[in-house]
């Protein structure tokens, strides 16, 4: 018996959708039109703030919603405006902040800063946060004033730690105050509000949709697609993911660079 095509398909973009070189494939870009034209809602769902998700609209030609800051903000692609956010409130951000300024030696803070009136915010960073790419207006100021407002998510990074590392000791400090994560290997960890997730993001639009969890497939390559992968019916690893994404993953497939999202995505809608 033929399996039905997923009604709804979510994929992360770094290390998923997105090659290493920062391309999408013309294979993989043509297999996301087979899932709109088949009448599927495609997802984008991503640790990215909505201000580095023009390179993807632009390679994808995808303008529906996107998930965004790891379930924190749902973005509209077509009007590049913010229509939900969940923030991370400035008391819980202080909590944090002491709680690993404590127990973590070394530790620096930058933080994505709300959306005002759908308009997405910006990016700001203590001074001792030493940031590895390229920010336009960014604001440099102790973090407290940076999260006064609430943040999107507020980011930790060590020089001496790799994000595992970081991301343990940042748990057994912080318990289920937070939702603690990681997308990359350099000693960076996302911090968002309690219960937001990329599966949360996910999960509100598919209930708009009338779309159950078993009827999602979703990509993902890093520990902070887990709670997604785990939420979807169908959750796939690509063959670059991290050991604990591929260990819960109900398939493996082909890396990003072997456009692994386009070899399911063939099978699923032929």
């Amino acid at each position: 018996m033929t399996r039905p095509a997923p009604r709804l398909v979510a994929s992360d973009l770094d290390g998923t959708l997105v090659r290493t070189d920062q391309t999408v494939s013309d294979r993989t870009r043509a297999a996301l039109v087979r899932v709109e034209e088949a009448g599927s809602v495609l997802v984008l769902v991503t640790g990215r703030p909505p201000r580095w998700m023009a390179p993807v609209v632009e390679a994808t030609g995808h303008r529906g919603l996107a998930v965004c800051a790891n379930g924190a903000l749902v973005y509209d692609l077509h009007t590049e405006r913010v229509v939900r956010s969940h923030l991370l409130d400035a008391d819980a951000a202080a909590e944090v902040v002491a709680a690993l300024r404590r127990d973590v030696p070394g530790i620096t803070f930058a933080v994505e800063k709300g959306p005002v009136d759908g308009v997405p915010g910006g990016f700001g960073r203590e001074d001792v946060y030493v940031p590895r790419w390229d920010v336009d207006g960014v604001e440099v100021a102790p973090v407290e004033e940076l999260f006064a407002a609430g943040a999107v998510k507020l980011l930790a990074r060590h020089e001496q730690m790799g994000s595992d590392e970081l991301l343990a000791a940042a748990r057994q400090s912080l318990g289920a105050l937070v939702e603690a994560t990681h997308s990359s290997t350099d000693g960076l960890l996302e911090i968002s509000a309690s219960g937001i997730s990329k599966a949360s993001g996910l999960a509100s639009l598919a209930d708009d949709a009338g779309i159950d969890a078993a009827e999602v497939v979703a990509f993902g390559d890093m520990p902070n697609d887990l709670p997604m992968l785990t939420w979807a019916g169908h959750a796939i690893a690509m063959g670059n993911a991290h050991d604990e994404v591929k260990a819960i993953a109900d398939e493996v497939t082909a890396s990003n660079d072997d456009d692994g999202v386009a070899v399911v995505l063939e099978r699923l809608f032929p």
